[in-house]
């Protein structure tokens, strides 16, 4: 189905094939004769003529049978299309240029008192046309001129100056003069005049008597003076005309608050992702401000304009009134109290009217479609839970009141879950400091203190820089890999199926993580220099044989030879930061410890720093921990109870 531009489109091209196709037919006794013929014609150079020949020649013989060639000829459509372009730039360019309107001079008489008749002349504009003598001299016939002078009647046509010059007289009747009368209407806002026709012999009105008498009837504002001046040349008669208008009084604008942020907090404001569709996780209706970041200005009152009656009367006008600001908690006003900052960082809501920076961002439901992802410089509190795919991230706390899915979770602080985690395999959860929940199931967790967990750990990958403490009644740690600089203590550690229990104390678990990955990046490298070496010895052997490359072949030389400088350089900086977290990791004097209060099943990997051994034999309230180079169990040393105190406003319970 063709649409509508389609068709514009295909109605343009057959446009262009018509202008092009303006053809003619030609004879002549030779073909290029007809071309030639053809060329001036179409008033074209011969090397634009395209043709159809429709009567082949022939010279004959002796004079006999001789015919012309016939062609049809017509300027070819590339040729033809471009000459249409320069014609469209052309226009284009004269459609930039000022429009002038066309209009014709015109000319006006006018009736003097004292006997004069007076003529003006207007020059045309654009492609105007010359006011004729012909109708001048009607014109002042038509008004019982006498004695007129036709050679200043023809000056005045050629000259066109727009001024009144005298060319005639004519007997004056002073009791037919025209005549003006004035009236205020509105409240003294309007004053119209009305003007009679003046009779046989009589004077018409100039400009400054109509002045004069509006001011004669104190009329002394607003009056219309350029639509006067006309007026009087071109008058209407016996009409109600404006000829002054007053000016109202124009309150001033009260004060108002222009806000820096969204005041409409259901608003949604949905983010386009890189491939143009909608996230319909990030809503944005969380509002972020920092530390001294301006919230909203204060625009000043405007003062009153007064008004004018055209009789000059004063109207009075009221100033715009002001207004304080609106300054709610953690906020502050400028010192010239123009504006409001914020004292600290969190959400700026307006809350009775005030805006204020809320330390603690409550989410009274799940974090879900409806919410959006979010992302608050202050704590969050999330009454409901944290639903699959979604996130939560806070440059303070975070307290999940349910529990959480395959989400990300981010602090700065503590995350605390009075539910727990079920991560389903996937998902990452990172606090700056520790983290509290139920339990905790098939999860990613990192923190930068602790993790405890009341009822058990089940196949998670945990990091904590110092402790992993897993205490309640069911307190279990079954599969997964968990590691912490300082401790790991649970009520049972693995299980009688033999589930995969990996436990590594005695180090920074985040060094440690840092260092095999720079460890594997060497091995990568190394790989590839490698080969690049190779490669590189292969094309230096081949140019030796014939003493030149190929093109190519020297510059995939050359590419081989940079990336090999790139790898060595790096290789050197992957050394140096190897040596320094093996240095740092060496220094730790930790003395890392695994626990169980109450059973330590078979199958279970403990790793102590370097050392690591897999439990034989079950243990029962067993602590593992290194000595003399090797792995040595002991009596339960149970956790130190202010180590697992919870946070500010929180309990391990």
């Amino acid at each position: 189905m063709i649409d509508f531009a389609q068709l514009q489109e295909i109605t343009k091209e057959n446009l262009e094939r018509d202008r092009a196709v303006q053809s003619v037919e030609t004879t002549g006794p030779t073909l290029e004769l007809a071309v030639s013929d053809a060329a001036a014609l179409l008033d074209i150079p011969m090397y634009r003529v395209e043709y159809e020949v429709l009567e082949r020649g022939f010279p004959g013989f002796w004079g006999m049978g001789k015919k012309d060639w016939r062609i049809q000829a017509y300027e070819r459509l590339v040729m033809a299309r471009r000459k249409q372009k320069i014609i469209e730039a052309q226009e284009a360019a004269e459609s930039k240029a000022p429009v002038i309107e066309d209009k014709d001079g015109r000319a006006f008489v006018f009736l003097k008192s004292g006997g004069e008749v007076l003529l003006k002349v207007t020059p045309p504009l654009g492609r105007g046309k010359n006011a004729s003598e012909a109708y001048v001299m009607q014109l002042l016939h038509t008004r019982n001129a006498t004695g007129i002078d036709e050679d200043i009647v023809s000056k005045t046509l050629d000259d066109a100056a727009g001024e009144y010059v005298k060319v005639a007289q004519f007997d004056h009747h002073s009791y037919n003069d025209s005549v003006v009368s004035v009236k205020v209407v509105d409240g003294e806002m309007q004053a119209f005049i009305t003007v009679t026709a003046p009779g046989e012999g009589g004077c018409d009105i100039p400009f400054d008597h109509y002045i004069t008498t509006l001011k004669y009837n104190r009329v002394v504002h607003g009056i219309k003076e350029d639509f006067l001046r006309d007026f009087a040349d071109q008058p209407v008669y016996l009409e109600d005309i404006e000829a002054a208008v007053g000016s109202k009084a124009i309150d001033g604008k009260s004060a108002y608050i222009k806000y820096e942020f969204e005041t409409d907090q259901s608003k949604a404001r949905f983010r386009e992702g890189t491939d143009g569709k909608i996230d319909f996780k990030e809503l944005n209706i969380i509002q972020n401000v920092t530390e001294n970041q301006i919230l909203a200005t204060k625009v000043a009152p405007e003062m009153g304009k007064p008004g004018e009656t055209v009789t000059g009367k004063m109207l009075p006008a009221k100033n715009g009134m002001d207004i304080s600001l609106p300054l709610g908690e953690n906020v502050h006003a400028s010192d010239d109290g123009t504006a409001i900052f914020s004292d600290i960082s969190g959400r700026v809501v307006v809350v009775n009217g005030k805006i204020n920076v809320e330390p603690v961002l409550l989410v009274e439901k799940n974090v879900s479609l409806e919410t959006g992802n979010i992302i608050f410089l202050g704590t969050v509190i999330v009454k409901g839970d944290v639903e699959d795919g979604f996130s939560v991230k806070a440059a303070g706390n975070i307290e999940v009141r349910g529990s959480i899915a395959r989400a990300e979770l981010e602090a700065e602080g503590d995350i605390i879950i009075q539910q727990g985690v079920n991560g389903k395999g996937g998902g990452n959860i990172r606090a700056g400091k520790s983290l509290w929940a139920r339990f905790i199931e098939n999860a990613n967790i990192q923190t930068g203190n602790m993790v405890f967990a009341s009822d058990g750990i089940i196949n998670s990958n945990i990091d904590a820089l110092h402790r992993i403490i897993c205490q309640g009644k069911r307190a279990s740690i079954v599969g997964g890999r968990l590691r912490a600089s300082e401790e790991i203590n649970a009520k049972t550690l693995g299980n009688l199926g033999g589930t995969e229990t990996i436990c590594e104390v005695g180090f920074d678990p985040a060094s440690k993580e840092e260092l095999s990955r720079l460890e594997q990046g060497k091995e990568e490298n190394i790989k590839e220099l490698e080969d690049i070496k190779l490669n590189m010895q292969t094309l230096i052997n081949l140019k030796q044989q014939k003493k030149t490359l190929p093109e190519d072949k020297q510059l995939y030389l050359q590419e081989l030879i940079d990336r090999r400088d790139v790898l060595i350089e790096a290789q050197k900086d992957n050394d140096e930061k190897i040596k320094s977290i093996k240095e740092h990791l060496g220094k730790l004097k930790t003395r890392g410890k695994v626990s169980a209060s109450a059973k330590v099943y078979p199958g279970v990997k403990i790793v102590i720093r370097d050392v690591r051994e897999e439990v034989q034999t079950e243990y029962k309230a067993a602590t593992f921990v290194l000595e003399g180079g090797l792995i040595r169990v002991s009596k339960y040393e149970e956790p130190d109870k202010d180590t697992i105190k919870g946070p500010d406003g929180y309990s391990t319970n």
